[in-house]
């Protein structure tokens, strides 16, 4: 981050109007169980050790948006990608180290974006409150703030108390990722392995209501679905001809993109049931969740946008606190891309905070 960069950021943080930020909150003091090791997160964690990181994050991540509406894809991917792999522990956020690959590095990550917002947020939080807000449960609000610019609110809680894991491993994120290529038995073991059901699973697919994919990941479905260079034929054809034509030239390539949700990718909203409904899900993943008679009647009932996003919140908020680290475990690093050395953390290189007041 340069200095300009870092003085215009914190400039708008400090003189951020919190009171025109609308808050949707639940009772005072209430816990979450995440069913897992009895472990606690908090609504409002930090209201004492850091009382305005929720409004400041929600203000710096609705500034991002505004300037990038595609950042909302970015960042829920961001979770979702981080929170399956040793659970939501920020461990997606940590780069190599003398050359050992970390889960950024595993192929179905190296398209990953949002890094640098979280960084921007990290450091000027640590300006205020030092060694306080975790790298977790940054991402985990601003995977919420993000979908939420769009309507003005948060649209669901985010209880807060995470703490940061110290181990990134690709090995594990190539084996615990759900892929685009998936079958149902495959993606149900895996939710279900997370204590997710598959309500959840179709809910969370949801958030391929916005973003685009790489004609690469799709390659498969529609240029050899079955190794004799055919399409999906389970595909509506119109559809199928549509991506085709945008990735003929470049089934492999890395840089072409789709639109994952036809004509609303960048609109939060039902409109991928809808689409879904009439077989143009673009990933394998997508359309399987038809071959299951009850995910298929969860399919057809989130194309009323009220009962997707309800469960949509409800989803999130379970997948946000799988195998979270809580009190005294992993630690709260200074800066999310290294892992504490020290104790506490230093700021590293990455991360420089320029002189605000001259020697």
């Amino acid at each position: 981050m340069t200095q300009s960069n870092f003085l215009a950021v914190l400039f708008t943080v400090l003189f951020l109007p919190i009171a025109a930020v609308p808050a949707r909150t639940l009772d005072n003091g209430k816990e979450y169980d995440n069913g897992n090791k009895g472990d606690k997160l908090h609504e409002h964690f930090y209201s004492e050790s850091c009382p305005l990181v929720e409004a400041i994050v929600r203000h710096m991540i609705w500034i991002r948006v505004a300037a990038d509406p595609t950042l909302a894809a970015k960042l829920l991917r961001l979770q979702y990608h981080d929170c399956f792999v040793r659970g939501c522990d920020a461990s997606v956020l940590l780069d190599s180290i003398g050359g050992e690959t970390v889960e950024k590095d595993e192929l179905q990550n190296l398209s990953l974006g949002g890094y640098d917002v979280i960084d921007e947020v990290k450091l000027v939080l640590e300006l205020l409150c030092p060694g306080t807000v975790s790298c977790a449960d940054i991402l985990a609000l601003a995977a919420r703030d993000a979908v939420s610019y769009q309507f003005g609110k948060p649209m669901w809680d985010v209880f807060t108390g995470r703490r940061d894991g110290r181990v990134s491993l690709a090995s594990e994120a190539s084996s615990k990722i759900p892929s685009g290529y998936s079958n149902f038995t495959t993606l149900q073991k895996q939710f279900s392995d997370n204590g997710l059901d598959v309500l959840d699973l179709v809910a969370l697919s949801g958030a391929h209501t916005i973003g685009m994919a790489h004609c690469v990941v799709a390659k498969k479905r529609f240029f050899n679905f079955t190794g004799i260079g055919d399409t999906d034929p389970s595909l509506d054809p119109a559809y199928a001809r549509q991506v085709l034509d945008k990735c003929t030239h470049s089934p492999n390539d890395q840089e072409t993109t789709v639109e994952m949700d036809p004509g609303s990718s960048l609109s939060f909203d039902s409109h991928y049931y809808v689409t879904l409904g009439q077989n143009r899900g673009l990933f394998q993943s997508d359309a399987v969740l038809l071959t299951d008679s009850t995910s298929a009647s969860y399919v057809k009932a989130f194309e009323d946008f009220d009962k997707f996003m309800d469960q949509f919140g409800v989803s999130m908020k379970k997948m946000g606190n799988i195998g979270v680290l809580t009190q005294n475990e992993g630690e709260v690093r200074k800066n999310c891309r290294v892992v504490n050395t020290d104790g506490r953390g230093s700021v590293n290189e990455h991360f420089i905070v320029p002189t605000l007041i001259g020697d």
